[in-house]
């Protein structure tokens, strides 16, 4: 059985509400916020790093249920650049469970290609511990031809963050001369983005708060806040939050054509985070 994606983890019912409101409009993005997991290892007895670890499985449950609904990319915040500031224990905690987790993902990685899972992962890399660094990028190489679900993981990540970064690689496409200032727009900046943008985001524990996550990108996104703390987190409120969302969508966005130019800088912008990671492994 695969860690990322929890098989047989749905009954016939379900599965029968899924295919009711798949009848109507599906998010084609859907971000989480899965917060609440030191409050469940509190509320269980349990030490943080339980919690956390059934954190990463609520993940991989919900991943199953997103493949069933057909909803083909998922950004998951899993750690920010503020959590560095929590205690030592818990910092190596949680990067000793996102080191077991890649391993196994790798391990597992014919699976994780039958699914047709590909791995993004963007953030602050270079604050992450480097063999952890060297791990994440063998995960994102191995699986960056599939195109069946696109997961994208925020590790050391903060919005502004990741404003910063685009701003910096546009910056360095003009001195470069691959574009000029003209070529600048809104749309540019957002392809410059990590990650673009969501039409659902889910935040669960009953904080009704961004906490610094994909501030760009959420400008006609629908929010949808779950009391629930994450590992709790069920189909049945993942259902809401769908149902939620088909109430409540905005119109689809018309996505603007790109100029000539400004395709060849996205392409050369790819190119430099795929030679980023090769450049981690020594490749």
């Amino acid at each position: 059985m695969s860690t990322w994606i929890k098989e047989n983890c749905t009954s016939f019912l379900q599965l029968f509400c899924i295919k009711v409101l798949k009848a109507g409009r599906i998010p084609q993005h859907v971000a989480f916020i899965m917060d609440g997991n030191r409050r469940f290892a509190r509320k269980q007895n349990v030490n943080t790093a339980t919690g956390h670890t059934k954190g990463f499985e609520k993940l991989s449950e919900t991943l199953k249920w997103c493949l069933d609904l057909g909803i083909p990319e998922v950004t998951a915040y899993a750690f920010s650049i503020e959590n560095f500031k929590r205690s030592k224990k818990e910092v190596d905690s949680l990067m000793a469970l996102a080191r077991e987790k890649f391993e196994r993902l790798i391990d597992e990685i014919d699976s994780i290609n039958e699914w047709g899972v590909r791995i993004h992962i963007a953030g602050r890399i270079s604050l992450l511990p480097e063999d952890l660094r060297a791990t994440l990028a063998k995960a994102v190489l191995a699986t960056r031809k599939n195109n069946k679900l696109h997961l994208n993981i925020a590790y050391a990540y903060t919005g502004r963050d990741e404003i910063s970064r685009a701003a910096s690689h546009i910056v360095d496409g003009v001195k470069n001369n691959e574009i000029s200032p003209d070529d600048i727009d809104e749309d540019l900046v957002s392809q410059a983005m990590d990650f673009g943008e969501p039409e659902l985001l889910i935040r669960t524990s009953g904080e009704v708060r961004l906490s610094d996550f994909m501030l760009w990108q959420v400008s006609y996104t629908v929010l949808y806040f779950s009391e629930v703390l994450w590992p709790e987190f069920t189909i049945w409120n993942f259902l809401m939050a769908i149902i939620h969302f088909q109430r409540h969508a905005p119109p689809l966005q018309e996505e603007k054509e790109k100029t000539p130019i400004q395709i060849q800088f996205l392409k050369n912008l790819e190119l430099k985070k795929t030679r980023e990671w090769e450049q981690i492994l020594g490749c």
